[in-house]
Parts: structure tokens; sequence; C-alpha cells
């Protein structure tokens, strides 16, 4: 048991797992430094022999099993000089794509626009154009072959945006094929396109297909670990992250002897992300006007002789926000020795002991942190400090902490 604990420090990682953002992982394979594999084809001898290597540093998820590197940074790529196109000309991923190609079309209702993410050489996108020519089809992908197109296609070398293609194309059906074991984040791009339907209200189909790593698993088979393919999917990480994702499941299968995973989900129905956006925007707007306020109800004080309480954290936060710097308003205090004698973070204000304010009275001492503001209203109290008005802020208001309701002054404590 001693050797077990003795070995938790050497196991434990702290990292983000791609497909369901679970926080520690398990060193899985450890393939020291190799080459790229896939999208580098050097032109001689001495180029192959001379290339830059990378860590194949494979992690597992300890909560879905997901693997990936930990150490993969997508900047090491360079898919924009060699894009990582497969070739597979055989009969049975034929066999495979020709099935999943009528499972497609036969969702799809005439007049529907079709987007692929990453469509490659675009061939899985003509054979699905061939079969329903009554529908819209848009390939996307940055570093995608130049294709003949049919007049119901169209091949964009453009990123795919969420944001700026969906509410353009309001898309019947997103395909993403061998992509997402590209990415940093493929859960984020799930997250993204289910999130950018649901606000833009559109109900679509999504078609996910990535290769499956159960068989490599279960042969201990090394040679799938490179370094381009980042994630490695198994059919339990692929449907725990189907689930993170918050999307319906229509259908989920395994093709070409198990080695690729597919589903078909429904997203853009989840009302509740809509409605929490909706509330971030409503804040984002008030908060503007809240602080155009304030800022108007300060510069009719600036003749008063006022005191800012509290000189670092909400305190500090206050000051910058509203722009209540060292020469406008420069008195500063906290009852917190250790602060006096210090700086304002931003602003540049002295903060001084509240002894200043019994020997240097002013008009107004505004108190920013909300929840500490009876404490200290009552601190002002105990040691015989004079003002006249005593504001605290409260939505998008500086108000009188006594003669104004608020939910800040607690009953039963002192009070003038």
């Amino acid at each position: 048991m001693e050797n077990k604990h003795q070995l938790l420090k050497h196991i434990l990682r702290e990292c983000t797992c791609p497909a369901c953002g679970y926080h520690i992982a398990v060193p899985f394979y450890d393939g020291q430094l190799q080459p790229l594999a896939t999208v580098a084809w050097p032109i001689s001898a001495d180029k192959a022999i001379n290339m830059q290597r990378f860590p194949l540093d494979f992690l597992r998820c300890v909560d879905c099993g997901h693997i990936y590197n930990g150490s993969f940074d997508y900047s090491n790529v360079p898919y924009s000089v060699k894009p990582n196109l497969m070739f597979n000309n055989g009969k049975i991923w034929s066999s495979f794509l020709d099935n999943i190609v009528k499972e497609l079309a036969g969702i799809l209702t005439p007049g529907d626009t079709v987007i692929e993410i990453g469509y490659g050489d675009g061939s899985f996108l003509d054979r699905l154009a061939a079969l329903r020519t009554d529908v819209n089809f848009i390939g996307y992908d940055p570093h995608g072959l130049p294709v003949n197109s049919r007049s119901n296609t169209d091949f964009r070398n453009e990123l795919f945006d969420p944001s700026v293609t969906i509410p353009e194309h309001k898309p019947a059906l997103i395909i993403s094929r061998h992509v997402l074991e590209h990415l940093n984040n493929p859960l984020g791009l799930i997250e993204s396109i289910s999130f950018a339907l649901t606000w833009c209200e559109i109900e679509s189909y999504i078609y996910l297909e990535v290769p499956c790593v159960d068989n490599a698993l279960m042969n201990q088979r090394i040679i799938d670990f490179y370094y381009e393919h980042n994630s490695h999917f198994t059919t339990s990480s692929f449907n725990r992250m189907l689930e993170c994702a918050s999307v319906n499941v229509s259908w989920l299968g395994h093709g070409y002897g198990n080695e690729v995973i597919y589903a078909l989900v429904q997203a853009g129905r989840n009302k509740s992300h809509a409605k929490l956006a909706d509330e971030s925007g409503d804040f984002l707007l008030q908060s503007k006007l809240n602080i155009d306020s304030i800022r108007k109800q300060l510069d009719s004080i600036m003749d008063k002789k006022v005191a800012i309480w509290g000189g670092t954290g909400k305190a500090a936060a206050f000051m910058n926000t509203y722009g209540l710097d060292f020469r406008l308003f420069p008195i500063v205090i906290d009852s917190d020795p250790a602060k006096v004698g210090t700086y304002v973070p931003g602003t540049g204000q002295e903060i001084l002991h509240r002894e200043y304010l019994s020997e240097n009275p002013v008009d107004i001492i505004i108190i920013p942190m909300h929840w500490r503001a009876q404490d200290v209203v009552n601190e002002i109290h105990s040691h015989n400090i004079k003002y006249t008005t005593i504001l605290i802020e409260y939505r998008g208001r500086l108000i009188d902490f006594f003669d104004e309701s608020h939910p800040y002054r607690i009953t039963g404590l002192s009070g003038q």
C-alpha cells in the first residue's frame, strides 16, 4: 500500500479532458519524441531524418476514459502547408461511406442546406450531393483541396465559424468527419454549434464521425498514437462528449470493423442556454448604463470632500471602474494597518488609516463593499468619525445608506 501511495505523485495529472472536461488524468502512453506522421511529407531522406520531433505524452481521463496528448500544441501541425487527407479507396470503406450517405440523405427535405466542416477532398459531400440534387451543400475547410463543384455544392477555403455560418445558412444538417480528433477542444466545437443553433432558434442535425480506439486498446496497438491525432475516442468517451454537449442522440454506431464511431444528434433545443445568454446580455447592457449613471453622480459631488472606505479588492475595483484617481478623489481609508501606506492599484491614492478622518472630517464617505457596509458603518460610529452622508452603490445608483431602501442595512445593529 505504501508503494501505491508513493506512486500517486507520479501519476496524478491535472489536465482538462477534451471530451468531457474532467480535470484529472493519468499517464497512458509515452511515445517520447516523434516527428509529424501524416502532414509533413519530407522531400528528401535528409529532411526526413532531421525533422523536428514532438512529445507523444498521452494521458487517459479517469472519468470518461478519453485518451489525449497532454503536450499537444495545434500550432505545431502545419495544416496550411499539407492538409490532412485520409486516403482509403478500399471497397469496405466505400461501402461504409455509401451506407452513411444514404442514411443522411434520408433525413433531408428539398431546399435544405447541409454544411460540412473540414471537407478535405470533397468526396463525402459530393456523394451526398449526388443523391440529393434538391439540397444545397456547402463545405468549409481553409486547407481543403480544389473541387469541381456540382451545381448544388459550394466548397469554400474558409474556416467554419458557427457564430457567422449558422445564422447565415440556417443548416438542416452539419457534418464533421475525422476533424474532432485533431482539435484541442472537440467538445467546445460541438457546444459552440449547439449554442449557435439554439440562439438562432434552429433545430438541426449534426453528424459526427471519428476514429474509435477500442480495438487499439483491446489489441494493445501502439502505432495508432501519433502527434497529429490529439484525441482518441473510446466508445465511452465519445458518448460522454455527447452527453456533456447536451445534444439528443438519434442514432449511434460503429463502422469499418469498429475502427470508426459515429452519431447523428439533434441540437438547437436547449432553451436554458439561450435564457442564460439573454440574462447575461441584459446584465452587460445594464452595467454600461449603470456605469454612466454613477459616473454622473460622482461628477456632481466633486465639489464635496469625499473619502472612499477601502483600498483594495472591491474598493479598488470600484475606483478603477468609475475613474476615481488620486487627483479627483485623493482620500482613501482602510482600517487594516497592513494596507496603510500602500497605494490603490491602478488609481494611485495612498491608503490612509481611519484615524485620518478623525482629524480631517469629510462630507461624504463612500463604502464600495456592499457586504461589509454595515460593519464599516459600525466602525465609523464606534470611533466617532464625523460625516454628513454615507453612500453605497445599489442597482446602478449611489444611494444614502440610511435613507434609501437596500438589503445591506442590518437592523438591530448600531446606526446613526
